[in-house]
């Protein structure tokens, strides 16, 4: 391990969250390490961000892997993730097992964990809090509060202390696995038309560089965590649905483009048969009904949240997705 620096393991760091807050953190004066079943390829492909990256080779599945690479760190940022949404169930609870046995071998290296809001009824929730009630109404939500249950007796142990930083949908450059991405837009084309998620309903929408900000300020500031802390990022707030398509018409700048509603009844159709379909269809209830998130602990600690304007977030995002097109001529900003 790196001496004289502050060491942080990234699980995922070659995903879009984990790639996000590793780089955040190395910007912030980390060593950073990250974990991966092919280290030679995750360094060729890392991003310019993540060139000072230590790649180590192992397996989240595999305690041995995960305690082992943990030696010497400071924070354990749990970023994996069962890819495609699937296999929950399977794969979910033993990765934090194993994080967690890892942080206590490490001497209590403080994990953290990016939050999700499955773990609440949205049809009774449209304000979160850290202290609002997990009553989860799906399969994933049921897994993520047992999954933040373990975190939190670990943490009361005394075992390993945690951090959960909570959001809603995240997007942004080098962000593939998202809804706006594989959804909303068409990577690789110009955009001439978007895919609707929540017409008529509030959504929240995490910029994730806004976000892996929000971690690296919090971890440069241990002494106002406390052992087990849970914190919620508000970012933007589509209050109708309407207000993203604008951001996406502002940063293209023209007019609004064409919108179609994503075929949320095909989703229900081919559910039973399982895969993607069955996994949208168990989380559909955050795209039916307003969940916005509050930020008042979190603004609390750090005094104001990390945020980019969005139609700013937005031309990043199409840019690196490859969706703008050649010419684009300027416009006023939408309400931030």
């Amino acid at each position: 391990m790196d001496e004289n620096k502050r060491t942080a393991l990234v699980l995922g760091a070659t995903g879009g969250i984990g790639g996000a807050v590793a780089e955040a953190l190395l910007a912030h004066g980390w060593a950073v390490h990250g974990m991966a079943r092919d280290p030679a390829r995750a360094a060729a492909r890392a991003q310019d961000g993540l060139s000072r990256t230590r790649w180590v080779k192992g397996d989240a599945m595999d305690k041995g892997d995960v305690v082992r690479a943990a030696q010497g760190a400071q924070v354990i940022v749990h970023a994996v993730n069962p890819p495609g949404y699937r296999d929950w169930d399977k794969l979910v609870l033993p990765m934090i097992d194993n994080t967690i046995a890892a942080a206590q071998a490490a001497g209590g290296a403080r994990i953290v964990l990016p939050g999700t809001i499955y773990n609440f009824d949205p049809a009774t929730t449209p304000v979160l809090r850290e202290t609002s009630p997990q009553q989860p109404r799906s399969r994933k939500g049921a897994i993520r509060k047992e999954l933040e249950a373990r975190l939190e007796q670990a943490a009361m142990a005394g075992d390993a202390p945690a951090l959960i930083v909570r959001a809603g949908d995240f997007f942004g450059p080098h962000v593939r696995a998202s809804w706006f991405a594989q959804a909303m837009v068409t990577p690789g084309k110009p955009l001439n038309r978007l895919t609707v998620l929540n017409r008529g309903v509030g959504h929240a929408w995490a910029y994730l560089p806004d976000l892996a900000q929000t971690f690296a300020r919090l971890l440069d500031a241990p002494e106002r965590l406390r052992a087990f802390e849970r914190v919620q990022f508000d970012g933007f707030w589509d209050p109708d649905g309407t207000w993203m398509p604008e951001a996406v018409a502002v940063a293209l700048g023209g007019a609004r483009l064409p919108e179609r509603a994503f075929p949320w009844w095909l989703m229900r159709l081919a559910a039973p048969f399982g895969g993607f379909p069955r996994e949208a269809v168990d989380i559909l209830p955050v795209w039916r009904h307003p969940v916005r998130l509050d930020n008042g602990r979190l603004v609390g600690i750090l005094g104001a949240e990390p945020r980019t304007p969005i139609v700013d977030a937005v031309r990043a995002t199409l840019q690196d997705l490859g969706c703008l097109p050649e010419a684009r001529m300027t416009a006023s900003p939408i309400p931030a």
